[in-house]
């Protein structure tokens, strides 16, 4: 199992015909998966992911996931991390790693959404597999941009050292 380590970079929180979303991208700009993984999810899912980020936001009683953080806590286990396992058409499956006290490791199927929501909470870190990310992924435009604008300024440069004198004479 080949994943890579991802940061969350947006969540959306839609209404109405709007989907929510949450959107991951690789941790390191270095990686070969340059894209983004937009993953759409409920806007009570969505909420709760920005909750989690952001405790100030919370409200005073315990939602699903702050629950969840409790059992695991409660029962000596520790979730290690969140792995966005593998997609199927436009539905994205996810597995918590939990480490039991006894050391034994136990994955827990999740929706991503869910294990995403629980990993803000717990400061766990986020993986996806990189057939979930060469199957799903978003060409980083960004990256795009930058790279064509480095070739751009070094094509100039070139031109710039090629120059003579010459070249301004009349």
């Amino acid at each position: 199992m080949s994943v890579v380590r991802m940061d969350i970079q947006s969540i959306v929180v839609g209404g109405g015909p709007v989907s929510s979303l949450v959107v991951l991208r690789p941790r390191q700009s270095d990686t070969q998966h340059l894209g983004k993984l937009p993953i759409r999810i409920g806007s009570v899912e969505a909420t709760a992911i920005s909750m989690g980020i952001d405790p100030s936001k919370s409200t005073t009683r315990p939602l699903t996931h702050d629950l969840l953080q409790s059992v695991i806590n409660d029962l000596g286990a520790t979730l290690t991390r969140v792995v966005i396992s593998h997609v199927q058409d436009t539905v994205f499956y996810a597995q918590l790693q939990l480490v039991a006290p006894s050391g034994e490791t136990i994955w827990v199927d999740s929706r991503p959404s869910d294990a995403i929501a629980l990993a803000v909470r717990m400061h766990v870190p986020i993986f996806a597999e990189e057939s979930v990310l060469s199957t799903a992924s978003l060409p980083d435009f960004e990256a795009v941009e930058r790279d064509e604008r480095e070739r751009e300024e070094a094509a100039f440069h070139d031109f710039v050292e090629g120059l003579s004198p010459d070249d301004f004479a009349f």
